[in-house]
């Protein structure tokens, strides 16, 4: 089979076609990531005014949020953000200062409320900042390149980051070639669809597409499972066997976990991508094969071949075109949308789609704020497939409910906000002990239920100063634990629950306050109920 010229073209290359790229415009942005009008998620405010120096107002009543690639957009719109506006303006070094005013609209990052200034520097921006606005809306700062916006083909992709715009124009640049290509990406980041997006682009289009994974093929039988074998080529073979090489002939053979394959399954591979011929297992005579090959891995192929367990030739083949796939961290102005979109599926299959179509914007919103923000500040190790996995958990989890609600089971499962993000919420003290008297007076209800645990927290839970850090009443806060269903009092705790934290605790009953997250004075007096003497009583 004569040498194909297009086979050992690299990514690089093919970019340089059409001459040196110019590097894209960043500017700032903010992007909607939940609303209680949820056709809003994913909607951006361009904040291009901040990147040529000057300021802009944010309030309910505007500016336009615009869908990417869109001409016409709509405020926020939420009747309880302040119609007194947050300011976003330019700081140095490429970053964007938001100032907070006071009895202003009521913002949150990582759980603690903004007052005054806050300067996020450009590596900030690059990571993205979750804020919730008055406790329903919530918006992720974040850098947006303004380059290949708004394609007209999203390919069957959820998103318009940067890193998802410029995977679908590799895919666009290389779909109809019909060069080999190899995908690389963590787990769960949805090969797989760049590979259906290749193969529906592709001259092969209306030829098969089949999906193999070879990590869950026993080694024993890779060989026979994708180049065939003939009836009693081996132990238990009682018939012909075509194989995937051939089911997919005049069409596109997707391997995954390609990393897996077995040491004589790679010299077959590289055969067969060489040459166009494969041989079945026991077979003295070669058959030949007209397939597209598309592979992907999560593993590290260079690091394998330094290791002796993958053939170098065999990747240089593979990577006729090698494509990455980004991980859901770096795209996080994408979850919003990604999100919605998973619990739609699964609302459907209830029957209740319709719980989505609101267009109240006085409603509660389905997706609470903190939880909005926990979705966008986690680290998301299994990527899309563990985001769709938590969508349908919680859409069951909470069915009958008005709102979705995360036990903590899921809570342990989004785990530690990504060290990214540790900076910033650094950056951020815990309210000082002031003057009751020079707080401002609000009313309970707008009091986020972020806010009431970050100032409980920051209190040790002492309910009298975290009401004055609140500028609320002191029964206000027992109102608002009683009406929280992820906050409790003392009163609900289980003798067993009690006993099991003194011991750990060595009866410090400060520790425990921190590990229950109750009233010291209340938990106290159960201690005392129960016959136990703590320390720091």
């Amino acid at each position: 089979m004569p040498h194909d010229p297009l086979a050992d073209v690299s990514t690089a290359a093919m970019q340089e076609r059409g001459g040196p790229r110019r590097s894209p415009r960043v500017v700032p942005a903010l992007t909607v990531v939940s609303h209680p009008v949820p056709r809003r998620v994913g909607t951006r405010l361009l904040l291009d005014a901040v990147a040529a120096g000057r300021s802009v107002a944010l309030t309910r009543n505007g500016p336009d949020f615009v869908a990417p690639g869109g001409a016409l957009g709509l405020p926020l719109a939420d009747p309880f953000i302040s119609r007194k506006p947050l300011e976003f303006a330019p700081s140095g070094d490429g970053g964007v200062r938001l100032v907070v005013p006071e009895d202003g609209t009521h913002v949150v990052l990582a759980g603690m409320p903004l007052h005054g200034a806050h300067d996020f520097g450009a590596q900030t921006l690059a990571d993205g900042v979750a804020l919730e606005l008055a406790g329903r809306v919530v918006v992720l700062l974040h850098g947006v390149e303004l380059d290949g916006e708004g394609a007209a083909d999203t390919l069957g992709m959820v998103g318009e980051s940067v890193g998802l715009r410029r995977l679908r124009k590799h895919i666009e640049r290389v779909a109809d070639l019909d060069v080999s290509v190899l995908i690389r990406g963590e787990t769960g980041t949805g090969k797989e669809l760049v590979a259906q997006a290749i193969h529906r682009r592709s001259t092969r289009r209306d030829g098969r597409f089949l999906s193999v994974n070879l990590g869950a093929i026993p080694k024993e039988l890779a060989a026979s499972e994708l180049f065939g074998s003939h009836k009693g080529a081996y132990s238990g073979a009682t018939r012909d066997r075509e194989g995937f090489f051939r089911a997919a002939h005049g069409g596109t053979l997707f391997l995954d976990e390609v990393g897996e394959a077995p040491p004589e399954v790679q010299v077959m591979l590289l055969r067969v991508l060489e040459t166009g011929e494969l041989y079945p297992v026991g077979a003295s005579s070669p058959v030949t094969v007209d397939v597209r090959l598309i592979a992907a891995t999560d593993a590290h192929l260079e690091e394998q071949i330094r290791d002796g367990r993958f053939k170098a030739p065999l990747l240089h083949r593979l990577a006729g075109y090698d494509l990455r796939v980004p991980p859901l961290r770096e795209r996080r102005e994408d979850i919003g949308r990604l999100f919605f979109h998973f619990a739609r599926e699964e609302l459907a299959a209830l029957g209740d789609a319709g719980r989505l179509d609101t267009e109240d914007p006085h409603a509660e919103p389905w997706l609470p704020a903190p939880l909005a923000s926990r979705l966008v500040r986690a680290a998301w190790p299994g990527n899309i497939r563990q985001l769709r996995n938590l969508a349908r958990q919680l859409v069951i989890g909470s069915r009958g409910q008005a709102r979705l609600q995360l036990d903590s089971q899921l809570d342990e499962a989004l785990g530690a906000p990504p060290d990214a993000v540790v900076p910033v919420v650094a950056a951020v003290k815990a309210p000082e002990a002031r003057d009751p008297a020079a707080v401002p007076r609000r009313k309970p209800s707008q009091v986020t239920e972020a806010e009431l645990l970050a100032a409980l927290r920051a209190s040790a839970w002492d309910l009298k100063a975290a009401a004055d850090a609140l500028g609320i009443p002191r029964p206000s806060v027992y109102d608002l634990i009683d009406k929280s269903p992820n906050l409790r009092t003392a009163g609900d705790l289980g003798a067993d629950e009690i006993t099991r934290s003194f011991e750990a605790c060595g009866g410090d009953l400060d520790a425990m306050v921190r590990e229950l997250e109750v009233s010291k004075r209340a938990l106290g007096r159960r201690l005392k109920e129960l016959g136990l003497v703590a320390k720091g009583t």
